[in-house]
């Protein structure tokens, strides 16, 4: 069925976007930790490590959120598409 497919077409967009866009961010704290960039001094003797650890707290709890709400509309784009197939099969 065409709607199924646009459905995990679009499922599947959204996922793999917030999945690339969180290990982006969670992997550079390793790699950027540990250079001159994230090792000066951003507040008092606060450094930027610590405000980019900080940024990835504040980003997940953003990216669950938005994978809350998406999540709703993704069950009812679900059920639509289900009893679209349970019509098509009572056709038949």
């Amino acid at each position: 069925m065409e709607t199924f497919n646009q459905f995990v077409k679009k499922k599947n967009t959204f996922l793999f976007g917030i999945t690339i866009t969180f290990l982006t961010f969670y992997i550079l704290l390793p790699v950027l930790a540990f250079t001159p960039v994230l090792q000066q001094k951003a507040i008092g003797s606060i450094t930027w490590v610590w405000v980019y650890s900080l940024a990835l707290f504040i980003m997940t709890i953003v990216l669950c959120t938005l994978y809350v709400n998406m999540a709703a509309k993704f069950d009812k784009t679900a059920a639509a598409v289900l009893q679209e197939y349970k019509k098509a099969g009572a056709q038949q």
